[in-house]
C-alpha cells in the first residue's frame, strides 16, 4: 500500500457545519492538518476539485479531492485524486451499499466537463450530434478489443446521433507496448489518415513488447502508414498524448475501457444502444 492511502486509510470525525462550500473548506483544512502530523511529510496540498451529492445516502456528499505532497527525505512529489465522503460531522474514505454490496466509490465520478470534449479526441461524428460518447481506452487491453471496435462501427454510422470522442489511455504495467501505440496513432491522426482508431486495435504486436522498432513496423502494416521514430516523438504528438492523460486523470479513469455518456460514466457501456437513431 501507498504511502498516501496509508495516509487515508482511517475514518476521521468532522466538527458540524452545514453547506458543501464550507464543508469543504473543513474537510481541506482538516486533512492538512492530520496528514501532515507524518513526520516523513515536508508538506501537504489539498484542494477539493467536485462536490457530488450521494443519492443512495440522505445528506452526504461526495468530496473529490486533489492531495499533493512532498517527502522530506528525498523531495520526492505525491500526487493522488482521492474520494472523501462526508455528511457535514464523519468523513469517511468507504462507503458500501448494504442493499447490494456496492461500493459506492466505483459509482462516484467528476464532471466530465465540457472543455474535454475536443475536435481532436473527436474522431467519429458531428460536434453538436444529438448524443456525446467519451471512450477511454487502451487498444492492447483484451476488454478493450472485445468492445471498442464493435461499438465504433456502429456508432460511426449515426453522425447527427452520436459524436465520438476518444481518449488514449494506455495501462502501461500490463502492456508497456499500448504507451508506445498510442502516439503512433496520435501522430497518424495528425497527419490526417482516417480510422486510425479503428485500425489501432487490428494491430499484431505482443502487449509486453518495448522494441519501438517491432511496434513502429506493425503499427505501420495495420494502419497503412510509414511513419518513423522521429514522427512519434514530436511535440504536437506529445501534447495529444498528455491531453488525454489530463482528461483521464481529471475524471479518475482507472481502468479500461471506461464510457462517458452524455457527461455521465456508462457502467453498463451500452446506453448508446438504447438511443433511437437517424
Amino acid at each position: 500500500m501507498s504511502l498516501m492511502l496509508k495516509l487515508l486509510s482511517i475514518t476521521l470525525l468532522l466538527s458540524s457545519f452545514s453547506y458543501a462550500d464550507t464543508n469543504s473548506e473543513k474537510i481541506v483544512d482538516f486533512l492538512e492538518d492530520k496528514f501532515m502530523q507524518n513526520p516523513r511529510l515536508e508538506s501537504v496540498d489539498v484542494s477539493i476539485v467536485d462536490v457530488v451529492p450521494l443519492t443512495q445516502v440522505k445528506g452526504w456528499n461526495a468530496y473529490i479531492a486533489n492531495v499533493e505532497a512532498v517527502l522530506k527525505r528525498d523531495k520526492k512529489k505525491i500526487h493522488q485524486k482521492m474520494i472523501w465522503f462526508s455528511d457535514g460531522r464523519v468523513i469517511t474514505k468507504e462507503l458500501s451499499d448494504m442493499k447490494d454490496g456496492s461500493n459506492i466509490t466505483e459509482l462516484v465520478k467528476p464532471e466530465f466537463k465540457p472543455e474535454y470534449y475536443t475536435k481532436e479526441n473527436l474522431i467519429y461524428g458531428n460536434a453538436d450530434a444529438k448524443h456525446k460518447i467519451a471512450i477511454f481506452s487502451d487498444p492492447l487491453c483484451p476488454f478493450c478489443k472485445g468492445y471498442v471496435p464493435g461499438a465504433l462501427k456502429y456508432l460511426k454510422k449515426y453522425p447527427e446521433t452520436f459524436a465520438v470522442y476518444y481518449y488514449h489511455f494506455p495501462l502501461e504495467r500490463l502492456h508497456p507496448a499500448s504507451v508506445h501505440l498510442v502516439k503512433m496513432a496520435a501522430a497518424a491522426e495528425l497527419k490526417g489518415v482516417k480510422d486510425v482508431v479503428l485500425k489501432l486495435y487490428s494491430v499484431k504486436v505482443n502487449s509486453r513488447e518495448k522494441d519501438i522498432k517491432k511496434i513502429l513496423a506493425a503499427f505501420n502494416k495495420a494502419v497503412g502508414t510509414n511513419l518513423t521514430e522521429a514522427d512519434i516523438n514530436t511535440k504536437e504528438v506529445l501534447k495529444q498524448v498528455n491531453h488525454d492523460y489530463d482528461v483521464a486523470d481529471a475524471v479518475m479513469v482507472g481502468g479500461t475501457p471506461t464510457v462517458y455518456f452524455d457527461g455521465k460514466v456508462d457502467h453498463t457501456k451500452k446506453k448508446y444502444l438504447t438511443v433511437k437513431v437517424d
